[in-house]
């Protein structure tokens, strides 16, 4: 773990030396839910109601060690938006998603926003736990690559939808932007690591009990801060921390109390037009010692993406055009723990390279396409698996 942050302080503090502000807005991740085309146009046209949206597809031809399933294509998301001004100081915001056509439907968030000042906001309703950079801007529209970073969503289980309540708040001084949040949650539940996966697994902690009560009346606790400078760009340090199992029935102890944690640190800035995004995650999970050594209780990962314009202006026949190289490198691995007979490591793991291309008609809309290759190996180490292949998608608001 102690590389990828060092990795990720590199950047930050290369970015204080040399870097130019790469976003000329004052928003911050903090308000990542707001900043949606939808919104602001709303917000600019004194209404106090928006709906908006976003869709996103791709297609997908991969092979495994030389087999392949073929090409597909595939509609992985419609997403609903609907923004409403309560009042000068209260507002509402929802999103209702729709995976692969109406495989899935799941209310992401349901919120209202109550405003003693900029400084202090009283937040309550399903809401995005502010675990990393990426789960609370996950908009695909924002992101130049098609699949999300492996460290986002397995190591930090995005996107994380919960009910709760807490504080935010935004705090502007000299060229700096301090930003906080802190939140109780209902918090992840047992399929940590009852999953079908064999191995712990905190995605799999999601489950729409989670939005109904709390499986043991024990709330999670999850906050983040970070410092947004016009030349360093932000860097942010959150966290997660809650009790997953459920430990009483009928008011008797039927287990010990099981913790899941996670902390992450993150980075977005750039230098000069070169757009660099980074997540570094650690989580640490009480695994009862019946479930074997297979269920690791540390996992760490992380992601780069760097992102630079290769060409702007017209393209074809479209004026205002952007053509951007980018790259990704991310690692994750799922065990981190050592054989108890032998002492030596247990792998589980996974690295992928992601270069390619994004064609941006405009901030909202984009073409994308990559190329994957990743190498995962099993929890003994063995040779790893080989699995490349080709993705061509779009995203675009609406």
């Amino acid at each position: 773990m102690k590389k990828y942050t060092l990795i990720l302080v590199l950047i930050c503090t290369l970015s204080l030396a040399k870097a130019q502000e790469n976003d000329t807005t004052s928003y911050t991740n903090l308000e990542a839910i707001f900043t949606r085309p939808f919104v602001l146009n709303g917000q600019s046209g004194n209404v106090n109601t928006a709906i908006g949206g976003y869709l996103e597809g791709n297609t997908n031809y991969f092979s495994t060690d030389g087999v392949s399933d073929g090409f597909s294509m595939e509609m992985r998301r419609f997403n609903i938006f609907l923004y409403a001004s309560l009042h000068e100081r209260v507002k509402f915001i929802s999103e209702l998603e729709f995976e692969h056509g109406t495989e899935e439907i799941a209310l992401e968030t349901a919120l209202i926003d109550f405003e003693v000042n900029p400084a202090l906001v009283f937040r309550m309703g399903i809401l995005l736990p502010p675990v990393g950079y990426f789960n609370q801007n996950h908009d695909g529209p924002k992101w130049d690559f098609i699949n999300r970073p492996l460290v986002s969503t397995t190591i930090i289980p995005a996107t994380l939808s919960e009910i709760g309540m807490g504080f935010y708040g935004k705090i502007p001084f000299k060229q700096n932007i301090f930003t906080y949040e802190a939140y109780l949650v209902n918090g992840l539940q047992e399929g940590i690591i009852t999953n079908e996966t064999n191995r712990t697994l905190l995605a799999a902690g999601k489950s729409e009990e989670m939005f109904a009560e709390d499986n043991n009346g024990t709330p999670s606790l999850t906050g983040r801060v970070a410092l947004k400078n016009k030349l360093m760009g932000e860097v942010g340090l959150s966290g997660y921390s809650g009790i997953y199992n459920t430990f009483k029935l009928d008011g008797m102890m039927v287990d010990e109390k099981r913790r899941a944690s996670l902390v992450a640190l993150d980075y977005n800035g750039g230098f000069g037009e070169l757009t660099v995004l980074g997540e570094a995650a650690i989580s640490y999970v009480d695994v009862p010692d019946s479930y074997g050594q297979q269920f690791g209780a540390e996992q760490v990962g992380m992601h780069l993406d760097l992102i630079y314009p290769i060409k702007k202006g017209r393209i074809l026949s479209w004026n205002g055009m952007t053509l951007n190289a980018i790259f990704r490198f991310e690692y994750a691995d799922y065990n981190k723990g050592k054989f108890e007979e032998t002492k030596g490591n247990i792998f589980d793991d996974i690295l992928a390279i992601v270069p390619g291309l994004s064609l941006r008609f405009s901030k909202n809309t984009l073409l994308k396409a990559n190329y994957r290759r990743h190498w995962e190996r099993d929890i003994l180490g063995n040779p790893a698996v080989k699995t490349a292949g080709f993705q061509f998608g779009f995203a675009s608001y609406f």
